[in-house]
């Protein structure tokens, strides 16, 4: 498991949490911020996965 697939990981989780905190407060700023982090998680993740894959 390489940096980008931890990263990636690690910002999905945050991102959920955020969008649930939002949610939960109905603070739609914080929900597309959490959102929009959980993207970019997937999309870390996703990276460091090809990576991973290439290397092998």
């Amino acid at each position: 498991m390489n940096k980008d697939q931890v990263k990636g990981r690690v910002d999905q989780a945050k991102g959920t949490a955020k969008k649930a905190i939002g949610k939960a407060t109905d603070d739609k700023d914080m929900q597309r911020k959490g959102q929009a982090q959980k993207v970019r998680g997937k999309l870390q993740a996703g990276y460091g996965d090809a990576k991973e894959k290439i290397k092998r």
